[in-house]
């Protein structure tokens, strides 16, 4: 199995990077994780990316600052019995620490990792 570190590093194709998301999101179904929590991450991550162009050094304080909102909100989701969103925020927050300052290629493959574990997530049927 893929780590983090060979997908944001070195995983030129992105063939790693799809598998590894594709087992992520199936772990995730699982979790009952739900779309519109892990929409409500990726809007902050659509907004970073926005901004990354115009003020990367900005952008990348910004996506700093996206590893205590997870852990806020996989705490606040957390109950006795389920957990759906530590291990999104896990793996997010273990990317981002590969995403180098002002180095648009490597938050372009974070960006890559969250639209396909998003997108294997709908297509594992992920519920609403």
């Amino acid at each position: 199995m893929s780590n983090i570190r060979t997908i944001m590093t070195a995983d030129e194709y992105g063939q790693d990077l799809v598998r590894f998301a594709d087992q992520q999101a199936q772990i995730l179904v699982k979790r009952n994780l739900t779309r519109s929590q892990i929409r409500n991450i990726f809007a902050e991550v659509r907004k970073i990316e926005a901004l990354w162009k115009a003020d990367p050094q900005r952008a990348r304080r910004r996506l700093e600052m996206l590893k205590p909102k997870l852990a806020y909100q996989a705490k606040r989701h957390q109950s006795r019995d389920r957990d759906p969103v530590s291990p999104l925020a896990r793996i997010l927050t273990e990317a981002i620490d590969y995403v180098k300052a002002e180095d648009e290629a490597s938050f372009r493959r974070f960006v890559e990792l969250f639209e396909a574990i998003l997108a294997y997530h709908r297509a594992h049927g992920g519920r609403d």
